[in-house]
């Protein structure tokens, strides 16, 4: 077995038996499934206090039009603002004051809320809504036109336009440029996220090696470069694993979620439904439509290639950035130092998040264009255009290029991994790590 080998045997082993990881891999999926299950049931909870208004209403316009509901009781006072802040027994105790002095059909800002505290926007929307229907009836009802207000309805459409695919052989797929987004942006942060935590592990352990003096000994045996090598190589298997181990563990309690769920529910007539939905045809109200949507929309993405560029990309985004955070993590002698040099490293991360961000929108402009190709931000970009059908040249370009940029960034960090990981006691400069590429 080569040296290289055995490091990389050592690096994966001793950090996989680790308690830390074993229930950092089983617990986070648990956690994040039951931190979003929390938020929805927490979501559906509403409170059972019903909040009072206080209304003064100069115009008199208004008495009829603020209805009460199950959470916002509405009174009437013809008593003025001071006073009713100046009231302190329980009787006067309100959520909010609205103060009304002018008709809005005329003037749309004589509405104000006071408050003690920021008004919440369920209360805003709701009075504003109540306001805004009102007014607009009477602008309606000042045409003097029979049933205008119907045609006005009537003539309200919202389109739900379908977005198909063509493929060459001339099958079509419906798609979504929603669920191409979420996916796209949920892969790319995924990656930010693990070059960002294992890059760091990587100068890390090679900053503590260095200054337990283990890899004094280490040297004595082993070419620095395989060293540094063999450590790259090796944190990257734990990445994968981690992340291989998330996704069968959060599947499994997903589909566990999902039996619960469709326990009992006829499955040949909900399967007969499905396949009317992707035939085009109207099924029965039983099914929601939304969620058939949402299955249709998923069968037209290409999971197998997302999946598979996901890991080129993870891997090579990885390797790129984590032999730059390997030879910083050897030009120092502790954490703290990292922090000068590991800067310029993970700004170019936080602008391929930001230019992912811009470039879901424009998935063929210019700015994702370029971005997908500098190596430095394209596994973040490439991620983000990948469900929007990016052509094979362009991908083919990026993986070259991201594989020529890791095999010369490579080069660089071993040049400056063999000089700095047995330097103690010195202050190292950019200067002087030039000084190094040039031995």
């Amino acid at each position: 077995m080569s040296k290289i080998s055995l490091i990389i045997k050592r690096e994966y082993s001793t950090r996989v038996m680790k308690k830390s990881f074993i229930l950092l891999t089983f617990l986070t999926p648990v956690l994040l499934v039951g931190m979003i299950s929390l938020i929805v049931y927490l979501g559906t909870i509403k409170d059972d206090k019903v909040k009072k208004i206080v209304v003064v209403d100069k115009t008199g316009l208004y008495k009829d039009v603020l209805k009460n509901n199950e959470s916002y009781q509405f009174s009437l006072s013809s008593e003025t603002i001071d006073q009713l802040r100046n009231k302190k027994d329980d009787e006067s105790d309100f959520e909010a004051l609205l103060y009304i002095t002018n008709d809005l059909a005329k003037d749309s800002t004589a509405a104000t809320m006071y408050s003690e505290k920021q008004v919440n926007l369920e209360l805003k929307t709701y009075v504003s809504g109540l306001l805004n229907k009102h007014i607009e009836e009477q602008k309606l009802a000042a045409y003097n036109i029979p049933n205008l207000k119907e045609m006005v309805e009537k003539s309200q459409t919202n389109i739900d336009m379908k977005t198909i695919k063509w493929s060459e052989d001339g099958d079509e797929k419906e798609g979504s440029a929603e669920l191409a987004l979420i996916i796209g942006m949920i892969t790319a942060f995924i990656i930010y996220m693990f070059i960002v935590i294992y890059g760091a592990q990587v100068m890390s352990g090679v900053v503590q090696e260095k200054t337990n003096r283990i890899v004094e000994v280490m040297i004595s045996s082993v070419k620095p470069f395989e060293l540094m090598m063999g450590k790259i190589i090796g944190i990257a298997l734990v990445g994968l694993t981690q992340f291989l181990m998330w996704v069968m563990l959060t599947g499994a309690i997903l589909f566990g979620v999902s039996a619960t769920f469709t326990k009992g529910m006829d499955m040949e007539k909900l399967q007969k439904m499905q396949e009317l939905s992707q035939k085009g045809m109207t099924a029965t109200p039983e099914i929601n439509e939304k969620m058939m949507d949402i299955i249709t929309a998923v069968n037209g993405l290409d999971f197998v290639q997302i999946v598979s560029l996901f890991i080129v990309y993870f891997l090579g985004g990885y390797l790129l950035y984590a032999s730059l955070f390997a030879a910083v993590g050897s030009a120092v002698d502790n954490e703290t130092d990292t922090q000068q040099f590991s800067m310029p490293i993970m700004l170019p991360i936080i602008f391929a998040i930001y230019a992912g961000i811009f470039s879901a929108e424009n998935p063929d402009g210019p700015l994702a264009f370029w971005c997908s190709m500098i190596p430095f931000t394209s596994p973040i970009v490439m991620m983000v255009r990948l469900p929007f059908d990016v052509p094979v040249w362009q991908i083919a370009l990026s993986i070259s290029i991201l594989i020529l940029s890791f095999v010369g960034t490579t080069w660089v960090a071993g040049k400056i991994y063999r000089t700095g990981i047995l330097m103690y006691g010195k202050k190292i400069t950019w200067t002087e790590m030039w000084k190094w590429l040039k031995y």
